[in-house]
């Protein structure tokens, strides 16, 4: 009875509380506004990065609230306190994989995300705790999530610009319009509302309606039946207008796993609504999929509205089915139940049907009987190209395997946070292009280690256990009020294994507030050693308390020294003056030191200067800049460019044509590093022919050689590509190449050999620098051959008459010995 008293007492104080208030407002007005900020992607480019440090500034406000509220709330006595504890090693496994990172600037970024992630995990454990708390994060989330589910069919009915108005005051637009909701593709357009991205779109989805359906069939008020049922048929249509192979084989594996934490009675609710809800839906899919397609190609105001009475009517119709089974049916089932409820088995029952019944579904869909043609014809497609074989699922199996090629490298600290989008291009398998492993777990691992997902599972594990063994405890109420977080995080983590929704800072935090809000139910059984202590309980909010300072001051300069970039890019697209456009660059650097996309618009535009007026001061600028991130991001791609540039302009070809060699095995299959080192070789060694050096020269153009050989073995391994699967990126020589290859060959006397090199890539296109370089080798070597392609000379010297004598000039040099 004292107990009983206490908690009310405290319930009282926290509703008083000014400081509970105002974290439960930050909250709120959080998930209204993080969503439509492309759902916080964590791109590891400044494009991407302005979003997330906002976030980072709210959750330092957060997390501010928070340590001041522990002062006089929190104390270690129970496992909830323990798990609040050992969250805090998730960043710090991130910061100790700062030392071997692959990429300062990405490894920083995703230390600062995993702090937002304990913000909101702290906010989940202790804000969550009673009923009050419950409700207002419960009623945050479902209605943040169905207001996105509206937003993406607004813009699906070609109502982009209302959509686009509604969040105009929060949300960067693009001519009134956010961006990319309804996105086009190979498949046909498809929805991705806030995501901007299909597949996270469609778990994110996953994880509403089976949110939307719990609370449906557990209800017997009639306002959450409605409201929830309501949402289901335009969640249902959403969840099919994605498109997502992957999310159709996610969503019966999370279906399972639900059905075996329900009551027999609850299941059949359960799967009577989404049966019922799934078929209202069939009866509008083929007409609505191509009523947007249709609006999305020629907006029509009177179709858009049509399909809108239409779909609004169906769930209208499907709320009232709603609200007469939980009225009139609900309690039936429950007493027919109640006779067998202690039987043994009873509650698998249903999940054994259940996977009957999605193996006939299977067999129907993949099979020729025709259970397809029912479907849009794009949907269609979808789903009868769902097999082993197909290119995602090739290309998903090489990233995974290519992922673990990252981890033997790195094993114990990993290669610090974006090490995937850094460091894929060494290990790939092929040229694919994706800066995402497609798996949350994997990434995790090639990121912090053995060390840090050790960490990370054992914190997930933990949480799952407590909450698991404390839910089969409980009575229906207690259970039933967190389950909707258990749902979301089973959701997330389990689409996650195949795609990057977690690279999505939003979802990351929807599933640690989740985690938190199920760690707040896992009952307050005492802590293994009795660390209630006062010193303990006054250093974690202390700890909390300067972790919120630091992050404050840091995340408000890094949004500063991205608004003085935004200027930078926003006047060099106005104005050619140096000096306006180096003033925000240089506030942008002072704020954030070493951020690659600054410092390297600071040296292209130094070396632009430099190559103008030959000044040393903007050279060694530029190469100051550069040393730094050499040491900070080796493997930035438009750092070696730039450097490469660097060392052409002061005429330092061996320099140049080493790096670009050295290159090589970080970007196996970037042929563009290939391109650069057989030409800087050629150019290296007529800079040693003219000294006369001829063991130079041999060392210089037999290195090409041999790059090109790799070259031509690479083209045959991919031949080995299975059929289905894409080879990704463009490999293979090039006209660039070709002529290389083939200007040693004529130097060393192989004239033969160089024309059948150089003729597949002669062409009169002599507007490209490239190609008018090929013609003019060609007709050298023509003439060498006492021949000659009179038309291709002629079209050559008309274009530029200076031609005439470059030609002769190389007939000659070739003629010499080295």
């Amino acid at each position: 009875m004292y107990k009983k008293e206490k908690v009310i007492t405290e319930i009282m104080a926290e509703r008083k509380s000014v400081i509970y208030w105002l974290l439960m407002s930050f909250v709120i007005i959080f998930m209204v506004w993080a969503p439509f900020q492309k759902a916080l992607f964590n791109g590891n480019n400044y494009e991407f990065e302005r979003p997330i440090y906002t976030s980072l500034i709210w959750s330092s406000a957060i997390m501010f609230l928070i340590s001041i509220y522990f002062f006089f709330n929190w104390k270690w006595k129970s496992n909830k306190d323990a798990l609040s504890i050992l969250v805090l090693f998730l960043p710090l496994t991130y910061l100790i994989s700062l030392i071997p990172a692959a990429s300062q600037y990405s490894a920083t970024t995703m230390f600062y995300i995993q702090t937002i992630y304990i913000t909101f995990f702290l906010i989940g454990t202790y804000l969550a705790k009673n009923k009050l708390g419950n409700s207002i994060l419960t009623i945050a989330l479902m209605g943040s999530g169905y207001f996105i589910v509206l937003f993406g069919l607004m813009n699906w009915f070609g109502n982009g610009r209302l959509a686009g108005s509604l969040v105009s005051s929060f949300s960067e637009l693009t001519d009134g319009v956010y961006r990319d909701a309804v996105l086009p593709d190979y498949a046909g357009i498809r929805l991705t509302s806030v995501f901007q991205y299909a597949n996270s779109y469609a778990a994110y989805l996953i994880a509403l309606l089976f949110g939307a359906l719990f609370f449906v069939s557990k209800s017997n008020r009639w306002s959450i039946v409605s409201i929830n049922s309501f949402m289901l048929v335009p969640i249902i249509l959403s969840f099919f207008f994605t498109l997502s192979r992957g999310a159709i084989v996610v969503i019966p594996v999370v279906l399972l796993i639900l059905l075996f934490f329900m009551k027999l009675n609850r299941q059949i609710l359960f799967l009577l609504h989404m049966g019922i809800a799934f078929i209202a839906s069939f009866t509008i899919l083929q007409k609505l999929m191509a009523a947007g397609i249709a609006l999305n190609k020629q907006f029509s105001g009177s179709e858009s509205s049509n399909n809108w009475l239409l779909l609004l009517s169906v769930s209208a119709v499907y709320t009232i089915v709603a609200l007469l089974i939980q009225k009139f049916i609900a309690p039936i089932i429950e007493k027919k139940v109640e006779r067998i409820k202690s039987r043994k088995l009873t509650n698998n029952i249903v999940p054994i049907l259940t996977i009957v019944l999605g193996a006939l579904a299977a067999f129907l869909i993949f099979s020729n009987v025709g259970a397809t043609k029912l479907l849009p014809e794009n949907l269609k497609n979808r789903l009868e190209n769902i097999n082993f074989a197909q290119n995602s699922v090739l290309e998903r199996g090489t990233f995974y395997r290519d992922a673990m090629k990252v981890f033997k490298d790195h094993p114990i600290l990993g290669a610090g946070g974006g090490a995937w989008s850094s460091l894929y291009e060494k290990y790939q398998n092929n040229p694919y292009v994706s800066r995402q492993a497609h798996n949350f777990f994997l990434q995790y691992l090639v990121e912090v280690g053995a060390l840090g997902i050790i960490v990370f599972l054992l914190f997930l594990g933990s949480i799952f256990y407590l909450y698991i063994r404390s839910y089969f405890k409980n009575s229906a109420e207690p259970k039933d009020s967190h389950f909707l977080f258990f749902i979301i995080t089973i959701s997330l983590f389990i689409h996650s294994i195949i795609d990057f929704d977690l690279s999505y800072v939003y979802l990351g935090i929807l599933v640690f507030l989740s985690l938190g809000a199920m760690t707040s139910n896992i009952g307050d059984a005492p802590f293994k050693w009795n660390l209630d202590k006062p010193l303990i309980n006054k250093i974690y909010p202390s700890l909390l308390l300067v972790i919120s300072i630091v992050m404050l001051s840091t995340s408000t300069r890094m949004l500063s020294a991205n608004s003085s970039f935004k200027e930078t890019i926003a006047v060099s697209q106005k104005s050619t003056n140096y000096n306006e456009i180096i003033k925000p660059l240089n506030d942008a650097i002072k704020l954030h030191p070493n951020h690659p996309n600054y410092a390297l618009q600071k040296v292209g535009l130094d070396l632009q200067v430099y190559s103008q007026n030959r000044d040393e001061q903007f050279y060694n600028e530029a190469l100051h800049l550069l040393a730094g991130l050499i040491d900070s991001e080796p493997y930035n791609r438009q750092m070696i460019s730039q450097q490469l540039n660097a060392y052409q302009l002061k005429g330092q070809y061996s320099q140049a044509a080493g790096l670009a060699d050295s290159m090589i095995s970080n970007f196996p299959w970037d042929i563009t590093i290939y391109e650069d080192s057989i030409s800087l070789k050629v150019q290296a060694g007529l800079i040693e022919k003219s000294n006369k050096n001829s063991q130079a020269v041999d060392q210089n153009w037999d290195r090409a050689l041999e790059i090109y050989n790799i070259i031509l073995t690479k083209m045959k391994y991919l031949e080995t590509l299975p059929k289905e699967q894409v080879q990704g990126r463009a490999f293979n020589v090039t006209n660039k190449i070709a002529l290389g290859v083939s200007q040693i060959k004529l130097y060393k006397g192989d004239g033969l050999g160089a024309m059948t090199i150089l003729k597949p890539y002669v062409n009169d296109q002599f507007d490209i620098p490239t190609n008018r370089a090929v013609a003019r080798l060609y007709l050298a070597i023509l003439q060498k051959q006492n021949t000659n392609d009179q038309a291709l000379y002629d079209k050559l010297i008309a274009k530029d008459p200076n031609e005439k004598q470059q030609i002769e000039t190389i007939v000659n040099m070739s003629t010499s010995a080295p």
